[in-house]
């Protein structure tokens, strides 16, 4: 009997778990914070932060339109990496 209750248990938390990783995979925004050494990491990109020094991120936003630039010029060599269901 304590097994059969062991079992059930063990099968509610698993699907409860399977639960919780698929609403974190649908709510999973773009959030950012100071990391210990005192830059900028971005999440929500892809697997690994996105971690730069401040002065590191002003020079990469003053070129935001040269990058969509450049993206656009060579979409045809550039792949897209298809989202997780």
């Amino acid at each position: 009997m304590a097994d059969e209750n062991i079992l059930a248990e063990l099968e509610r938390l698993k699907l409860e778990n399977e639960s919780l990783k698929q609403k974190q995979k649908r709510n999973s925004a773009i959030s950012m914070k100071v990391s210990e050494k005192g830059a900028v990491s971005v999440y929500g990109l892809g697997r690994f932060p996105v971690t730069l020094y401040q002065e590191q991120w002003v020079k990469l936003l003053s070129l935001s339109d040269d990058i969509k630039q450049f993206i656009e010029e060579n979409r045809a060599q550039l792949k897209v990496k298809e989202q997780a269901s």
